[in-house]
């Protein structure tokens, strides 16, 4: 019998060929049903919320972090029937927020029995804005225990967040919880209060006044222009040690700033991993306020591991120049920041490096030490480091004295900027390396 197609010359099916036709379709159906329930999203187990792919601009991203710097001196019993209320300042907007909380620098389980999320009612105060304050639970329970070295991130919560707004986090602890995680130069008000305050909506209960973040290090936000996140991970310069307080005139706000407002700009948000006294690759203790892990040390914590990252933005190297042990080897430096390129170009992550700043006239001043300084510099200009960078040497530098900050961007001391040398940093920054458009280094 003749056949075109499979099928019998007349049209018609053999039993033979209706049955092998039927088996194939019942294949197919099979087939594409285990397709469904593998792809997440799907209605099979193990798709959740979280996992569910979507347009990139519904996906999580960074709005506000603090690194883990060091243990808090003086309290080696934690915060026992103490809520913290934790004032942070977004860089991006969504409608659903989550937390992350650390016991990194811990010796003992931190129990978390009630903890928050609102938005602030306005600037400078503990009272939530009406109808935003939101139970935050982990894994569907209203509290949680973080062991020792460990990190917890909450369930997220439906609130709307905007850009550049405080969020109040508040964290309840009903008993003794051994050292406490902290970022201690916050240039940010938060508060204390006795008992589980969590839900106070008032803030009348929190009278004590604190000038650092416990045991919180970051929130994320999902929304409809949560395009990604640049991370900006430094020393003292990038904390912004000697801004003015309670105004978030960091660089890396300034920088989250323009990311919100200029034409073209990529909508991310920007993440503040600045610890002073931080150096690129030495540790430092966890009992000392100014050091922290090196950069090389936790980048994968800081950096790479965070939600929606696309950039990051490298400012380090003073502080191993100052802080004994001295690393006076420029081609040293240069590697230990080659590995920050590699490490974060094989995740996907574009790296701007930057040159190191003047400090002619600070106290820690040496010829030597600027000497080292100087070839690290030219190295970076040269390409022989990073593949893009930013000349934040060149963005604060006084023409008339170039070892030395301009007159109106030194705070005073000759090493930090003031406000508007934070402002001249992130205006230094080439908005098209955030994205990788913008051209390599020569």
């Amino acid at each position: 019998m003749s056949t075109r197609g499979g099928l019998p010359a007349g049209g018609r099916l053999s039993a033979r060929g209706a049955r092998a036709l039927i088996a194939g379709l019942v294949a197919l159906a099979a087939l594409i049903t285990a397709v469904v329930l593998l792809v997440p999203g799907g209605d099979g187990e193990g798709a959740s919320e979280d996992d569910r792919p979507g347009p990139a601009a519904e996906r999580w991203a960074g709005t506000w972090s603090a690194a883990a710097a060091a243990v808090e001196p003086g309290n080696l019993d934690g915060y026992a029937g103490t809520s913290i209320r934790n004032v942070v300042h977004t860089s991006i907007g969504g409608t659903s927020a989550r937390i992350q909380l650390s016991n990194l620098l811990g010796t003992r389980p931190l129990a978390i029995g009630h903890a928050s999320l609102a938005r602030a009612a306005a600037p400078g105060t503990p009272a939530a804005a009406p109808g935003t304050m939101r139970r935050l639970t982990f894994s569907g329970r209203p509290g949680v225990t973080v062991p020792a070295g460990g990190a917890v991130t909450s369930d997220p919560v439906r609130l709307t967040v905007p850009a550049a707004a405080d969020l109040l986090v508040t964290t309840y602890s009903p008993a003794p919880s051994g050292p406490v995680t902290f970022h201690p130069h916050a240039r940010q008000t938060s508060y204390l209060a006795h008992g589980d305050r969590a839900a106070d909506t008032t803030g009348a209960a929190f009278t004590k006044k604190v000038t650092s973040w416990r045991y919180l290090t970051g929130v994320d936000v999902r929304g409809p222009h949560t395009g990604g996140t640049v991370v900006a991970i430094g020393d003292s310069i990038t904390d912004g040690n000697t801004s003015t307080p309670d105004a978030n005139h960091r660089w890396p706000d300034f920088l989250a700033a323009r990311l919100r407002t200029e034409p073209g700009a990529p909508r991310y948000g920007v993440l503040n991993q600045g610890i002073s006294g931080n150096r690129l690759l030495t540790d430092g203790s966890r009992w000392a306020v100014s050091s922290g892990p090196s950069v090389l040390s936790r980048l994968e914590r800081d950096v790479l591991s965070r939600a929606g990252v696309r950039s990051v933005i490298v400012e380090i190297g003073l502080n191993d120049l100052f802080k004994s042990p001295r690393q006076l080897d420029p081609e040293k430096l240069a590697d230990g920041m080659r590995q920050i390129e590699r490490r974060a170009r094989a995740r996907g992550i574009q790296v701007i490096g930057s040159t190191l700043t003047p400090f002619g006239g600070h106290r820690g001043y040496r010829a030597e030490l600027d000497s080292v300084r100087q070839a690290l510099n030219a190295k970076i200009r040269a390409g022989e480091v990073y593949e893009r960078y930013v000349d934040f040497d060149k963005a604060l530098r006084d023409p008339g004295n170039p070892l030395r900050l301009r007159p109106a961007y030194d705070s005073g001391d000759h090493l930090h900027p003031s406000d508007a040398g934070y402002r001249a940093m992130a205006e230094a920054v080439d908005l098209r390396q955030l994205k990788g458009t913008a051209p390599m280094a020569p």
